[in-house]
């Protein structure tokens, strides 16, 4: 068969700018479980002691010194911890709440703007209470467990009110509420005072309003307006979310810092109540409040040490009266230095988890995991590798990484978790090593590859992302995936074809709306708009990924640890990412895996009409972009390309199920003429036209079609320049392997190229013999030309192929290569049946008859086995000997003395059905010639016998 014009096709690797993901075979998730695997380890440590001094409080104290321990003091100490270390072991069991409790991960959370307000509001609360003099110890303890409860009930009330509009008006109005407690404020503070408006208070009532004023300005611009829209746009530019926030936040602290001086008390009381606040707004959970009360309760009994009521330190144990006390004060200490021990190792691991965003900020560079998914993604894998790591045994090995991660993550039951699941692994796909473990590890479990394939049968609007990169990951992996393994997969990547914006017009005649009126789906504008849905999406997360560099830039002036914290770009969606394409992707690699594959393709009903449909240059119909439309035709005609060069029975049924789609060649044509093609599309649609013409009914169709025949001519006349690329020369070479497939056994073909070209192209397939890319095509043209247009050829057609001749004889007498000697002996025998006298001429002056008779024979010995590469080899051989033998006698005798006789005894004996044919796809012959060759070796051997006698 003729080469491959298409390339391999990938899907397009992100060049991220923040790093390669990984270099060599060092994963780049290395850093980050090393990291995870230290902060466990001391947490699980702390567990260790804290089950211990569980295990020690209520056996030896509370079991063995109930009666001697001070009540007022190691007895209550000693019952709190051993509640506090129950709760944390009683709920290890539930992980919801062992999170929400007791849980390094999470210990602390960024302040953020909405909880900078809440510290504000606060710290107002409080102001406003101590000036009308309501606030007592009591008070202070239950704010601060209102404001513990708020932090932890805020995230319930937010889940309550997701897509709500109370929630909305809430994050609308809540910035004015800080600045209404301070304009409170200050008016009770004037009250007491009783003192007119200072200077101070004027300036202090000057900035209240300038804050209202902008508050006020940014609530406005948050409305969801039009106009206000486009006016906050060109006031803030792209970045408006990010001067939304600065702006906010800046609001938010000069109001806490007026709130501290409007009162006329120490300022550093208020700060240091802020400063509480802030800490608890801070806190993920109650890991760090327990353990610090661990430290504490710990410290206080063993720095005085006073166990037994008394400075007294020791006792006398030979006391009958001190007999219960024995040993009390080593168990107490040993329980408090497993408690202190315990509260420290927490502290610890909360404190390292603090700085858990320099590895997971690494790994975001070193995997090229851009943008806000990114980094949602790397915090996902942060909390599993954690998750893992507590689990099982301490020194245990755990196969913790980033390949799992992804496959539990699409095996999992939550959309988000498919969602970054499914992304991590397109990322993840394009190195190499992680390449080859997934196509191991899905090839063994089937339930990862159809779940995988079961996302690429999402239709809801929201699950449009998770599609799209569901496609993009089978694309990836369908050059090794079987389909007979994952029944349905061919109809699931069909109906993905199906996901274009063509309109579709019915005919007057025969459609009919009766039924239809109210039926939406698989609108072509619902289509665009989720795709460019999506393009916004992407867009916004890309502005998201500017807003955090701009904060780390603004907020960090070390630039090393601005690089600690950046992650690198997210690469946008492309006009190549459309499911169409993507789907034609997934259908070329299970067509270049397996001929099995090509089969289920092949039966699939409906589905070659699809692909065909795209090759259409028109945008007629259509709503695509003139970029889109340039990739769709792309992939179609590479997917088609490929089928149509499917070798086998299989191939057979491929090419005709093609052919017999009406606009194909139509289209086809389009392609060829269109000259905003690139010369990739117009190559590959010249090879659909060749391997299309190896059926000889498709022959005479492309026949019938002029435009074809002259568009190719045009291609493949076209005189190679200096600067011509690779590029070039192939669109010329696949144009001649076209037009050469259209000329077998086909008069009419070979009449309509020299009618189209003259004499001209009879001139340049004669001087493109001395070309060695193009000199087999230029010479199976010749052949084909001299056998079924030999009358129209004129008479410099007639010397063109006497100039030719001698070239074309010195090529049979030095060709290694099989096909390059059948192509060369089957010109030189047409040419000597078209110009006899020349070729006897030839022969005679160039001393040649002798050497080329020698070759002949010798050749024919040679090819007792027919190959499926050059089947013809021995049949055109005879047809050059007969051709010889009855223009001159001459020659007989030259064969006879070559002992052609007995070479023709053998391939009697050898004869093979396999001879019979032109040219073999597979294991099966195609273009069956018309004269079988028992036939051509009873005729040689006539011819011998004749001029023997």
């Amino acid at each position: 068969m003729a080469q491959s014009t298409g390339g391999e096709h990938h899907v397009r690797v992100p060049a991220h700018s923040g790093g390669q993901a990984g270099t060599g075979d060092t994963p780049p998730e290395k850093q980050l479980n090393s990291f995870v695997r230290a902060v466990a380890l001391i947490e699980r440590l702390g567990n260790a002691l804290g089950t211990l001094a569980f295990t020690w409080a209520t056996v030896v104290l509370l079991g063995g010194y109930p009666a001697v321990l001070r009540q007022d003091c190691d007895f209550w100490f000693a019952t709190t911890i051993v509640f506090l270390e129950a709760a944390r072991m009683f709920s290890r069991n539930n992980k919801l709440d062992y999170q929400l409790f007791f849980y390094t991960r999470g210990a602390f959370k960024p302040l953020g703007w909405n909880g900078l307000t809440v510290v504000v509001i606060f710290t107002s609360v409080l102001l406003l209470l101590i000036s009308y003099r309501y606030l007592y110890l009591r008070w202070m303890v239950l704010l601060m467990a209102a404001l513990v409860t708020l932090r932890f009930v805020s995230s319930v009330f937010a889940r309550l009110l997701r897509g709500n509009l109370l929630r909305r008006a809430i994050s609308l109005l809540s910035p004015f509420i800080p600045i209404l407690f301070l304009g409170l404020t200050l008016f009770r503070v004037k009250r007491i005072t009783g003192e007119g408006i200072a200077t101070s208070q004027i300036a202090k009532l000057v900035v209240l309003a300038l804050l209202f004023l902008v508050v006020l300005l940014l609530t406005i611009s948050r409305l969801r307006f039009p106009s206000i829209i486009n006016l906050v746009k060109r006031a803030l530019g792209s970045k408006q979310e990010f001067w939304h926030r600065i702006i906010l936040n800046s609001c938010m602290l000069t109001t806490g810092v007026l709130l501290a001086f409007v009162f006329p008390y120490d300022f550093v009381i208020i700060f240091i109540i802020e400063l509480v606040a802030v800490a608890i707004v801070s806190l993920g959970n109650l890991q760090i409040p327990a353990a610090i009360v661990r430290v504490v309760l710990a410290l206080i009994r063993l720095i005085p040490h006073d166990y037994y009521g008394d400075d007294i330190r020791q006792i006398d144990n030979s006391d009958p009266g001190n007999g219960g006390k024995i040993n009390l004060a080593p168990s107490l200490n040993i329980f408090y230095g497993m408690v202190l021990g315990q509260g420290t190792l927490y502290s610890v691991a909360c404190i390292l988890e603090l700085f858990s965003f320099i590895p997971r900020r690494s790994l975001a560079r070193r995997g090229g995991f851009g943008g806000q998914w990114g980094v949602e993604s790397v915090n996902l894998y942060y909390a599993y590798a954690f998750e893992k790591y507590m689990q099982g045994d301490v020194l245990a090995p755990k196969n913790i990484n980033l390949n799992n991660f992804a496959v539990d993550s699409i095996n999992s039951e939550t959309p988000k978790m498919q969602f970054h699941g499914i992304r991590m692994m397109h990322c993840l796909l394009q190195k190499q090593p992680t390449r080859r473990w997934f196509i191991l590890k899905l090839n063994g479990s089937m339930e990862t590859m159809v779940r995988l394939i079961n996302m690429l049968d999402w239709t809801s609007p929201e699950d449009t992302t998770v599609r799209l990169f569901a496609a993009k990951v089978t694309a990836e992996l369908a050059t090794s995936i079987r389909v007979v393994t994952i029944p349905g997969i061919i109809q699931v990547v069909s109906a993905l074809l199906g996901c274009g914006n063509q309109q579709k017009r019915g005919n007057p005649l025969l459609d009919s709306k009766v039924g239809h009126e109210n039926n939406q789906e698989g609108r072509p504008d619902a289509v665009s708009n989720t795709g460019r849905r999506l393009m916004e999406t992407q867009d916004r997360s890309t502005q998201q990924v500017g807003t955090i560099e701009q904060k780390s830039r603004i907020f960090r002036c070390c630039q090393g640890i601005s690089k600690l914290w950046s992650i690198p770009q997210e690469e946008p969606l492309t006009e190549q990412d459309l499911l169409p394409a993507l789907a034609m992707l997934i259908l070329d690699g299970l067509a270049s895996f397996d001929q099995g594959n090509c089969m289920e393709i092949s039966k699939a009903s409906g589905l070659i009409p699809k692909i065909i449909a795209f090759t259409s240059c028109r945008t007629s119909g259509t709503t695509y972009t003139d970029a889109q439309r340039k990739v769709l035709v792309k992939s179609s005609v590479k997917l088609l390309h490929r089928l149509t060069s499917v070798e086998g029975e299989i191939g057979i049924t491929l090419r005709h199920k093609v052919s017999k789609y009406p606009f194909l060649l139509r289209n086809l044509a389009e392609i060829l003429g269109d000259g905003t093609s690139s010369q990739e599309v117009r190559t590959l649609a010249e090879g659909i036209i060749r391997n299309l013409a190896i059926d000889e009914n498709t022959r005479q169709v492309i026949g019938h079609i002029q435009v074809i025949i002259t568009l190719l001519m045009q291609a493949f006349l076209k005189p190679d320049r200096p600067s011509s690329t690779d590029a070039d020369k192939l669109l010329r070479e696949v144009a001649g392997q076209a037009l050469a497939m259209l000329a077998m056994d086909n008069v009419n073909n070979c009449l309509a190229m020299l009618g189209e070209a003259g004499h001209e192209f009879i001139e340049v397939l004669t001087s493109m013999i001395h070309m060695d890319r193009y000199r087999c095509v230029a010479a199976s043209l010749l052949r084909n030309i001299c056998q079924h247009a030999r009358p129209e050829l004129k008479e410099p057609d007639l010397k063109e192929l006497s100039y030719c001749l001698r070239q074309a004889l010195e090529i049979i007498l030095v060709a290694d290569e099989k096909a390059e000697l059948e192509i060369f002996i089957g010109l030189s025998s047409q040419i000597c049946k078209v110009i006899p006298g020349d070729f006897a001429r030839e022969l005679e002056d160039g001393h040649l008859k002798d050497r080329f008779v020698k070759r002949l024979v010798d050749a024919l010995n040679a090819n007792m086995e027919p190959s499926a590469h050059c089947p013809g080899i021995r049949r055109v051989i005879l047809e050059q000997a007969i051709n010889m033998m009855e223009h001159d006698s001459r020659y007989a005798r030259c064969f006879i003395d070559r002992r052609m006789a007995e070479a023709l005894s053998m391939v009697e004996e050898t004869a093979s059905e396999a001879e019979n044919y032109s040219l073999f796809l597979g294991d099966v012959g195609l273009m069956e010639a018309r004269v079988p060759l028992s036939s051509l070796v009873a005729t040689a051997k006539q011819l011998l016998a004749i001029h023997r006698s």
